[in-house]
């Protein structure tokens, strides 16, 4: 009895290897899906359009609001915006992305310890963490590029309110207004959740718009860099969104190349399992 306890707490090591061996082969390997190409044209499309559109709702407010909104705002510092200094931080790209990655290294933890069904299902789960989480890290990325390319001073950089404030290549904090980080990661956060959970799409854009509206009270931002977030938060889950799709993993393809979120486990089979895998 001893040794074939031994051997299989030995296992286990294996076993969590192989299991993030396979999650990270997945989103690798060749796409496979019949319809990826109808997907990638909608994709392109619809990409296309979102971002023409919002490049010119960017031009218009820096041109013709920006200047006038962030003069409206309290100043910065002001000791009664402590509760939205509070609620600002849940769209940090750091917090949000720390989050999800706990819960995909405790769902691999837990798989590793069940098999069958019950694995099964956590695998399942992980893909769909895997794509949240991809969905925030892969805009987030493209954005830190864009802040150091553009330079864009912060409202008041400068000791003035100069919505033109550029200083391409600067790399600093004061000169990475646009795209707004906290915008890009609470868009692309509520677009990957809505997708996979149709039914939560008015509370996750709502918790978008608040958070957007957080930075523009703390002069954080100028309204063209939370716009500017958002399109580009938007944009790259969705093209995270087509990766996935195209590989089969959590979402299907319809012959118009509409991509819809595969049914996933409930949070009740998930507790369940969660319970049993903890259960002395």
């Amino acid at each position: 009895m001893p040794g074939s306890v031994s051997t299989a707490r030995a296992s286990y090591p294996v076993q969590l290897f192989a299991i993030a061996a396979r999650s990270l082969t997945q989103l690798v390997r060749a796409p496979s899906h019949s319809r990826r190409a109808e997907a990638g044209r909608r994709l392109a499309r619809h990409s296309l359009w979102l971002s023409a559109a919002g490049a010119a709702l960017v031009i218009v407010l820096m041109v013709a609001f920006d200047r006038t909104e962030i003069q409206l705002m309290p100043a910065r510092g002001t000791a009664s915006l402590w509760p939205i200094r509070i609620l600002t931080d849940f769209g940090k790209d750091e917090n949000v992305l720390s989050l999800l990655g706990i819960a995909l290294v405790v769902v691999a933890l837990v798989a590793a310890g069940v098999h069958g069904t019950r694995r099964a299902l956590l695998l399942g789960f992980g893909t769909r963490l895997q794509f949240m989480f991809l969905s925030v890290a892969v805009p987030v990325f493209a954005a830190e590029i864009l802040k150091y390319l553009i330079g864009r001073g912060r409202p008041f950089v400068g000791g003035k309110a100069d919505p033109f404030n550029f200083v391409p290549f600067e790399g600093t904090a004061a000169h990475a207004s646009l795209p707004s980080g906290h915008a890009v990661t609470a868009f692309a956060l509520a677009f990957a959740v809505s997708a996979l959970w149709p039914r939560l799409r008015v509370f996750m854009f709502t918790y978008a718009i608040i958070i957007l509206l957080t930075r523009l009270v703390l002069l954080a931002h100028h309204p063209s860099d939370v716009v500017a977030g958002a399109m580009v938060g938007t944009v790259g889950a969705m093209a995270v969104r087509y990766w996935f799709a195209a590989r089969r993993l959590g979402f299907a393809i319809l012959a118009d190349g509409t991509i819809l979120a595969l049914p996933g486990p409930s949070a009740g089979r998930l507790k369940r399992v969660a319970h049993g895998a903890t259960a002395p």
